[in-house]
């Protein structure tokens, strides 16, 4: 793992021009890598014959997936990636092809996975939002350009936080929640066409916060309990550092991406009432993100 770690931080970027390069830790990729069933053959490495360097890698997991009424078996792939000086080579081609036969020989046939790009008969499109917690880095940093209109005491003002969380029961997530996360995110992944069916082993992975020596933590989630003790709302959002490319003053930034989230309100309110209680969530969220960016 502390190889892929190497490759992907010194390689895992689109283009030479990039201000920014992620900066997977170890304990990010063994949280995104090693989920419940993972197989050491989805993980292929290219290496240098004589130095056996690792110079490629692609990687695959396990995904129990629900389109409308079918639920179907298929792997997630995800992390492609080459040395810079090999690229060009026709080499992911091979390492696509490669993870494909080692899926099929699971009796997996089917594969999702994600494009910065619109590559031919896409699934889902999404968009990202992006919400500065500290503007005012961010511009340093040269990722938030100064609106033409605004100054930079008007965009922290613009972007400032509070400190305190507003949701009356809210807390951190744990070992305990475990069921009532499930139930509670099953019954809202429903209002979907598509989504991801999670067993029990598989919501303590991506979703609870496991302490240990040495291990950086990855992964924040809430959950509201009413006064009855019933677990009534939960969000999520994990966090992944990039390196700033040649700024004198900041080497990295920290960004909070918000995971998933699910609420009783979708089942016993109006659309408008499911909007507002969301924006509630997703507001204190953004506290917290801000605490420990």
């Amino acid at each position: 793992m502390n190889e892929v770690y190497e490759l992907l931080s010194g390689h895992y970027v689109e283009d030479q021009e990039a201000m920014f390069r992620f900066n997977y830790s170890a304990s990010f990729l063994n949280w995104a890598l090693k989920s419940p069933g993972w197989l050491k053959e989805w993980h292929v490495g290219v290496r240098v014959v004589t130095t056996k360097k690792l110079v490629a890698f692609i990687s695959g997991i396990p995904v129990c997936l629900r389109i409308r009424e079918n639920t179907i078996k298929c792997s997630e792939i995800n992390f492609l990636c080459i040395h810079k000086k090999l690229r060009s080579k026709r080499l992911a081609p091979v390492l696509i092809k490669e993870i494909t036969r080692r899926c099929n020989l699971e009796k997996v046939w089917n594969a999702i996975y994600t494009a910065g790009i619109v590559l031919p008969k896409p699934i889902s499109t999404c968009r990202y939002y992006h919400r500065s917690l500290d503007w005012l880095k961010l511009h340093e940093v040269g990722f938030s350009p100064l609106p033409p209109s605004s100054t930079k005491a008007r965009q922290i003002t613009r972007y400032h936080l509070g400190t305190q969380t507003k949701t009356k029961g809210l807390r951190e997530m744990k070992i305990e929640d475990v069921d009532a996360v499930r139930d509670l995110l099953t019954r809202y992944l429903t209002r979907f066409d598509m989504a991801p069916i999670f067993d029990k082993a598989e919501i303590e992975h991506w979703f609870l916060n496991i302490e240990g020596p040495g291990k950086e933590r990855v992964i924040w989630t809430y959950v509201v309990e009413d006064a009855a003790g019933k677990i009534t709302d939960m969000f999520s959002f994990y966090s992944l550092e990039s390196s700033v490319i040649g700024n004198r003053k900041h080497d990295t930034i920290r960004a909070a991406y918000l995971y998933y989230y699910a609420t009783e309100s979708a089942f016993t309110g109006s659309r408008k009432d499911l909007k507002v209680r969301l924006n509630e969530l997703v507001a204190d969220a953004l506290v917290l993100a801000k605490k420990v960016s």
